[in-house]
């Protein structure tokens, strides 16, 4: 005998429960969590049951009726999958699941992924060549660290809190970072870019903007970016400031490569004119980098919208 816990992997249209919630049906028969709200509860514990008894984990998809769907709150029913297998001990921030194809059940330990699923911030699917894998994602939100405590970073910030994400402001001018200034960040930092970047220590789920306008803080804080495992780096200015500066730091050492890693101008072609507006450009970007998305129109797309890919499972 044993706990199970069933997560719910992927959903289509409307779902009661969004990806990465668990129920755990523990072998006394309590029930800790939810799946769907209510309304598939008693089916996914029969597949609990038959999973402790065969130790062999499963993928099961139920459709969310109309009638379910309303009994739940929500306006329409839709379908979700969810991956029934014994309860394991949770290891690191990104748990790394095979839910279909070779090794169904088997905990991969790949960095890459890891540090790609710790990018996107959320539990998510990905597809590989033979098999379906299911990153559980129970890190802290991403990070946006913005040095610069100008218009655009507090409009930086409070953009990026709609989201969940937290944010870092950073700047070595005592009289430009402040909380006044700065209501929306989580965090306001007065230290010169070095300094900066040791507090903030910028991993796979941070994004990092310069916004000063100053070679003596933005040339040291973005050489040492470029040292971090920031998945995205971009700087204020315009193009011509932005060759003038990657002269600089080719000057200084730094490779061809690790420059292409800046995004400069940073932002997306929308014709950005005001703080606000520049920095959903941004923001708009640094998604768009963490879904390793180009960030074009939708209309003129031929991939899929949102980028989780789907599951189709069977009872």
């Amino acid at each position: 005998m044993t706990d199970v816990v069933a997560t719910v992997v992927a959903t289509r249209n409307s779902a009661p429960r969004p990806v990465g919630s668990k129920l755990i049906i523990r072998e006394d028969g309590s029930l800790e969590g939810s799946v769907s709200g209510g309304c598939i509860e008693s089916d996914v514990v029969v597949a609990a049951q038959e999973v402790r008894e065969t130790g062999e984990p499963r993928l099961v998809t139920y459709g969310i009726t109309d009638d379910m769907a309303f009994g739940v709150g929500l306006p329409c029913g839709g379908e979700i999958d969810v991956f029934v297998e014994p309860l394991r001990e949770q290891e690191g921030d990104v748990v790394l699941t095979v839910i279909t194809g070779a090794g169904v059940g088997e905990r991969l330990h790949d960095p890459d992924l890891e540090r790609a699923a710790l990018r996107r911030g959320r539990s998510h699917v990905m597809q590989l060549a033979d098999r379906t894998v299911f990153a559980d994602v129970v890190a802290d939100p991403p990070r946006l660290f913005v040095y610069g405590a100008v218009d655009t970073a507090e409009a930086l910030c409070a953009a990026a809190a709609l989201l969940g994400w937290r944010t870092v402001v950073a700047d070595a001018r005592p009289r430009f970072a402040t909380a006044e200034r700065l209501p929306s960040a989580d965090e306001i930092l007065v230290l010169w870019p070095e300094e900066a970047l040791a507090h903030v220590a910028p991993d796979a789920a941070t994004a990092i903007v310069v916004l000063t306008h100053d070679d003596k803080f933005d040339l040291p804080l973005v050489e040492g970016a470029l040292r971090t495992d920031a998945f995205y780096v971009g700087w204020l200015g315009s193009r011509r400031n932005q060759e003038r500066r990657r002269g600089l730091l080719r000057d200084a050492g730094i490779a061809e490569d690790d420059l292409d890693r800046v995004s400069g101008p940073s932002g997306l072609d929308i014709g950005a004119d005001s703080p606000a507006e520049t920095a959903l450009s941004m923001l708009a970007e640094i998604l768009a980098v963490r879904a390793g998305r180009s960030g074009g129109r939708l209309r003129e797309s031929r991939t899929r919208i949102h980028a989780q890919p789907e599951v189709v499972g069977k009872k």
